[in-house]
């Protein structure tokens, strides 16, 4: 066991695993076609989920169609769309990244319409009552109070797409899943591991980098203003 951790060390640690070969791609351009597939995905998923979620919070209406499809969604087995959508269409990157959509579109569903929905009515009833119309209603008001549940439906599924993006290498693109099923077909453990470990840290660095921005878009802290205090007590 010590020998495969060391050798896992000593496979990070190897430059030309990084940069690659003539023949392989290096550990650099596999994260990102990670992040590629990873950023191709989620975009696609918000511009899908998001605007159905606004409306549906907004108006009131399709709230049984919307919980119906988001719970669907998230029970369908997204290997087993990958492999029915490559015999279909066949190999390339349309069939990943529509699985991956799939993938990420509940959690941007069910955030976004959760944060509209439950916007206090109090404060939605007073900007109707300033003059505000339904679409500045939507805009102005309830989707600044609901970004953060937003952002938490976009950090749920940018994890969820970004640790599922290595079975892109399955059939047969790249991706840091790519020294994982290599090496799992030759019984490779060290690029097995580190590939793991990539993919680990790659979704420890999206989700800190949205955690933050969720933080600081709660509505009325002030804290996309706020300069750090950095005194020393």
């Amino acid at each position: 066991m010590s020998n495969i951790f060391s050798d896992t060390v000593s496979y990070l640690t190897t430059a030309s695993n990084w940069t690659g070969t003539a023949d392989t791609d290096g550990l650099l351009i596999e994260i990102a076609q990670h992040l590629e597939y990873t950023f191709y995905a989620v975009g696609l998923a918000a511009l899908i989920a998001v605007p159905i979620g606004l409306f549906v919070g907004h108006t009131g209406k399709g709230e049984v169609i919307v919980v119906g499809l988001v719970n669907m969604l998230r029970s369908l087995p997204t290997l087993g769309l990958l492999l029915l959508f490559t015999l279909w269409m066949g190999l390339g990157l349309t069939p990943t990244i529509i699985a991956l959509v799939l993938l990420g579109v509940p959690p941007l569903l069910a955030g976004t319409y959760a944060g509209v929905a439950n916007v206090d009515k109090s404060v939605v009833d007073a900007s109707r009552a300033m003059g505000l119309n339904s679409l500045q209603v939507l805009l102005k008001v309830e989707f600044p109070n609901a970004l953060p549940l937003i952002l938490g439906g976009l950090r749920n599924a940018t994890l969820q797409v970004v640790a599922t993006a290595a079975i892109a290498a399955y059939v047969g693109l790249g991706g840091l899943g790519r020294p994982i099923f290599d090496g799992l077909a030759t019984y490779d453990y060290p690029p097995m591991i580190a590939g793991s470990i990539l993919v680990t840290l790659l979704a420890l660095v999206l989700d800190s980098i949205i955690a933050g921005v969720a933080w600081a878009s709660a509505p009325g802290t002030g804290r996309l203003r706020r300069v750090p205090d950095l005194a020393i007590a």
